[in-house]
């Protein structure tokens, strides 16, 4: 019994919380949103959003751990986070959360966000991914 009273407070402070959050989301996903629309690219964004896949690392040029995250949204992105500059982020699996700071790039598909790490020559606004309580730049 003591229990379920536990887990049905958690479930109210979680539900307490989450006019918050989602006003947050709500409010960058339009952002990445009206860029995807208007075919922008360039822009620093930071959301968060849902491991839809986890793709192969890109190995032609630099080193990219690839996955697409779904936005509070329902759009998609593909998160391109070079590994040979930043570590990897480890233990990703389909149905984790991940925070994200970034450039984004438009593609039909609902855009790429890259830059996700620190910039070794300080000439790049650094980005970076949150995944399981520790940040990758």
């Amino acid at each position: 019994m003591r229990k379920l009273i536990a887990l049905l407070i958690v479930g109210v402070l979680l539900l307490a919380g989450c006019s918050s959050v989602q006003t947050k989301s709500s409010s960058a996903d339009q952002d990445i949103a009206d860029a995807f629309a208007n075919q922008q690219s360039g822009l620093a964004v930071s959301d968060s959003g849902v491991v839809d896949r986890v793709l192969s690392d890109d190995t032609e040029g630099g080193r990219h751990q690839r996955f697409i995250l779904r936005l509070a949204s329902g759009q998609t992105l593909l998160i391109a986070h070079n590994i040979d500059i930043a570590p990897r982020v480890s233990g990703l699996s389909v149905g984790d959360s991940v925070e994200f700071s970034g450039q984004y790039e438009w593609n039909d598909k609902g855009g790429v966000v890259h830059w996700t790490h620190h910039d070794p020559s300080g000439q790049h606004q650094a980005g970076w991914l949150k995944h399981g309580g520790v940040t990758y730049q």
